[in-house]
């Protein structure tokens, strides 16, 4: 067996090193993602030690912002996405203009050729998928209009990046530089060609969305139905992987569409599909650990020795990407009648680069339009934006209620209120059941409690199941919860069954709810004793062991069924024998 394995050695360093400094980060109180990328610096070229392969932690990451973008596309709808095409449309054009001119200036400022500064600015003008839709969800306002606004943003830079991406090697010459096989000096373009470049990359876009539209909506959720009715969630689970991966694949290598946005296409067309949710859930694992590596690939692009070099200039371009970005999506959201608040957290949502940056900024060096020191000032910014934004939503939660007060006197807020996700509330139930989970275990549990005289309360991750709950007069609330308990009011509560599969989760449920009430039933469900005691050491007052209970039902039915038997008939005796 080959001892060289960089494939193997990229993946265990990254996720190791990530697990370490992801865990001294949350130790001292900041984001992972800081401890994320710093792992990633450790295994980079630029520091001492070993050395990662990059071009397989770039791969590895791809894979995580197409599993993310897919999991997005679970959540989101056509009509959602459509609803904000108003704002979403001229706001990212408008806002990559500005990004770019202000790019292009500091560029300027440097000494760069105009072919320079135009690169430069476009890449500082494209958000990063994975930073803006981590901070959404952790928030739970992907649903919101004001997260549909900038996952809608942030497609229609995509396709901005997409159609730049094809352009910029045709008019390369133009701006100094060189397409791929010509020499340098080169400074002719076929205008003829390029409209022709042009006009087929807008028709390979439209006819990915149209064969997805078309037959993406019917083939993808007969193949995950299908597949679910084989029972086996090992086949389940590779059904989503290989749609998700699969559709990216394709959009990228048939239709020249990036690989985020056709994992989008492939997770909007499932989302009409009973099995959205599901499909969701055995995503995240491998969601999680490949969104890890892009951070730690992030990480690894990094030059220490840039800050050091030029303060100023990584100053500026940091400048350009927090403030300069923030300050016009925040002028445009304005401009559209939208409230303060949802202004202000679309421009903390945007005020940061990635993937498409760093994209951008290898084309460029290939063209010879961008200089080495311009892709280091990239990253730079790159890496320090990531490191700050979620500083930005920190300073938005203590603004929170001036940002409310604003909006409730603004003009445009009395012609059409916005639809925004309403604040967690407790609730004012006392003496209720909590239920957490409604899954098929759940839904029996809730079926036989809802006649009873005490009130429930529910927590699920599934929207439209907490949805049919409230048509029922069944109060609850849709996230996890492990951050959403608080809402079902535990301190007043009789009772509480958690009906979740996942251990994790459910300990971390019960040791809330046992700090909440100390005097409060707490009922688990676990597969093994080992787990049993897992719960029990978190607060759990009784745990339901499946194997167990299975077996007694099954034998509990055996005696019902043998007793309820009329006795086998008795077997004919033999004829006597015939006397001699």
């Amino acid at each position: 067996m080959p001892h060289h394995t960089p494939l193997i050695a990229t993946i265990v360093t990254g996720l190791a090193l990530a697990f370490v400094f992801g865990a001294l980060a949350h130790r001292l109180r900041i984001s992972p993602l800081v401890g994320y990328l710093v792992a990633g610096i450790a295994i980079g070229p630029y520091t001492p030690g070993f050395i990662a392969d990059q071009g397989l932690a770039n791969e590895l990451a791809e894979i995580g912002v197409i599993l993310l973008m897919f999991g997005v596309g679970l959540h989101f709808s056509m009509k959602e996405l459509w609803a904000v095409r108003n704002i979403a449309v001229p706001g990212a054009v408008v806002q990559i203009a500005v990004a770019t001119l202000l790019g292009a200036a500091l560029a300027h400022t440097i000494g760069w050729s105009p072919g320079a500064g135009l690169v430069f600015g476009l890449a500082l003008s494209c958000a990063s998928t994975v930073v803006l839709l981590r901070a959404l969800q952790e928030r739970r306002l992907i649903t919101t209009e004001r997260g549909q606004i900038a996952v809608g943003w942030l497609i229609v830079e995509d396709l901005v990046m997409v159609l730049t991406l094809v352009l910029l090697p045709a008019i390369a010459p133009l701006l100094g530089g060189h397409p791929d096989g010509q020499s340098a000096g080169s400074s002719s373009v076929d205008v003829s060609q390029l409209m022709k470049t042009v006009a087929l990359t807008i028709g390979k876009v439209s006819a990915f969305v149209a064969i997805m539209m078309l037959v993406g909506r019917r083939v993808i959720p007969w193949i995950l139905h299908y597949t679910a009715h084989t029972g086996s969630r090992e086949l389940f689970r590779l059904a989503v992987l290989s749609i998700a991966l699969g559709v990216a694949f394709i959009a990228a290598n048939l239709f020249g569409v990036s690989f985020a946005l056709g994992a989008f296409f492939a997770g909007l067309i499932l989302s009409e599909s009973q099995l959205s949710q599901q499909a969701a859930n055995e995503s995240l694992p491998l969601r999680d650990a490949f969104a890890v590596l892009f951070f730690v690939s992030v990480g690894m692009l990094f030059d220490p020795k840039i800050v050091i070099e030029q303060p100023l200039a990584v100053a500026a371009t940091l400048l350009i990407i927090v403030i300069g970005k923030s300050l016009a999506a925040l002028a445009i959201v304005r401009a559209f009648g939208h409230p303060l608040g949802t202004a202000f957290t679309i421009s903390a949502s945007l005020a940061q680069i990635g993937e498409f940056s760093f994209i951008l900024a290898a084309l460029g060096m290939s063209l010879d339009l961008l200089p080495a020191a311009g892709r280091d000032l990239i990253l730079a910014g790159a890496l320090l934006s990531i490191v700050l934004n979620p500083l930005f939503f920190v300073g938005l939660d203590h603004l929170k209620p001036w940002l409310e007060k604003k909006d409730e006197t603004h003009p445009a807020n009395n012609a059409e209120p916005e639809a925004e996700e309403e604040p967690v509330s407790v609730t004012d139930l006392e003496g209720h059941v909590i239920v957490v989970g409604i899954g098929r275990i759940g839904k029996r549990i809730i079926d036989n409690l809802a006649p009873s005289a005490k009130p429930l309360y529910v927590i699920d991750e599934n929207e439209e199941e907490i949805k049919r709950l409230h048509a029922r007069s069944i109060e609850g609330i849709a996230g996890s919860a492990t951050t959403l308990l608080h809402a079902a009011n535990p301190a007043k509560a009789s009772a509480m069954i958690v009906a979740i599969p996942s251990n994790f989760e459910a300990g971390q449920a019960i040791e809330q709810g046992r700090a909440a009430n100390a005097a409060m039933p707490i009922i688990g469900r676990a597969q093994t004793e080992a787990e049993a005691d897992y719960l029990r050491s978190y607060g759990a007052t009784h745990v339901i062991i499946g194997a167990d209970t299975l077996a007694d039902a099954l034998l509990a039915t055996y005696r019902a069924t043998a007793s309820e038997q009329p006795p086998p008939p008795a077997s004919p005796e033999p004829p006597p024998e015939p006397k001699t």
